[in-house]
């Protein structure tokens, strides 16, 4: 899903890695519930509940939604975007 927003092979590189380890858990967010229950219906909606959707154009299209999440970049693509620009900035910046 990373390589379809065009992130970096570094940046996909490190987040598999990092993805290594992993633990389940409850959550008390509440707000993380009621927007993952949101990105559901709207995922129904966006595949006319078909049986075999298009994953990859589902995911670029549900990263397009604007949520109250993303106060400051609007929408998980966006926010993806700011991140993996910060990072090559502190990379660049450590590198000089």
């Amino acid at each position: 899903m990373l390589d379809a927003h065009q992130v970096p092979k570094t940046f996909i590189a490190d987040e598999l890695r990092h993805m290594q380890d992993y633990r389940f858990a409850t959550t008390t967010n509440r707000s993380v519930v009621g927007i993952m229950n949101e990105f559901t219906k709207l995922a129904g909606i966006y595949t006319d509940d078909s049986a075999h959707p298009n994953l990859v154009t589902l995911s670029l299209r549900l990263a397009t939604t604007r949520g109250l999440l993303y106060a400051k970049n609007v929408s998980p693509d966006r926010e993806l975007t700011a991140l993996v620009r910060s990072i090559a900035e502190a990379e660049a910046a450590g590198a000089t």
